[in-house]
Formats: structure tokens, C-alpha cells, sequence
């Protein structure tokens, strides 16, 4: 599962970047926390994205539950913009691989 939180930062960048490491690293210390990175549009720099990626929606929901996610993670994915960002993996391919794919977990 992907969830992808996107900003729009116009001011005040250093203090955004320094809590969404913050959030990241405390994400990255739950369980079925798989992999995250922030990341910056090369085309407008005031646009940003957060990226996680977890081995189902019940670890992501567990992880929001934790403490220090709610201390540094929530209230910063409260600024996202408001827009779907829960995405499922449907079809996946490694480098030179064949697509590989899914079952859609909606029941």
C-alpha cells in the first residue's frame, strides 16, 4: 500500500522539511513500515510529496496509532492537501521483470 501526501509549501521550507523528517523517521519505526522518502517537484519547488510504503492498510492504520506518530507525523499529514492518498498496488515489475500482478484488497 502507497500513501502519498502531497504539500504545498511557500514559506518557511527549513522548518517543513525539518518535521517531515521528523514524521518520516517516526513512521519508519512502526511496524509493516516498508519504505519512505520526501521528495521535492523538479518543475515547482513549492510543491512536495510523502511517500510511504507498508505491507497492508491495517499496518498503516496500526502506525497511526502509535505515539510519536501522532506527535510528529499527524499533524503534518492534517496539512497535506485534501485529495486521495491511500493507493493499493494492483501490478508491480522489478528492473528487466516481467509485471507481476495483484488482487485488489477491496473487499
Amino acid at each position: 500500500m502507497l500513501m502519498l501526501n502531497r504539500f504545498v509549501i511557500a514559506a518557511n521550507e527549513e522548518a517543513f522539511v525539518e518535521r517531515a523528517h521528523a514524521a518520516l523517521a517516526a513512521l519508519a519505526a512502526r511496524p509493516g513500515y516498508l519504505r519512505g522518502e520526501l521528495t521535492r517537484s523538479l518543475d515547482e519547488p513549492e510543491h512536495w510529496c510523502l511517500l510511504t510504503e507498508w505491507e497492508s492498510v491495517g499496518a498503516y492504520r496500526r502506525a497511526l496509532g502509535g505515539f510519536d506518530v501522532k506527535m510528529t507525523a499527524t499533524p503534518l499529514l492534517a496539512e497535506s492537501l485534501m485529495e486521495p492518498c491511500a493507493f493499493e498496488t494492483l501490478a508491480a515489475a522489478e528492473p528487466g521483470g516481467q509485471v507481476e500482478t495483484k488482487a485488489s484488497d477491496r473487499a
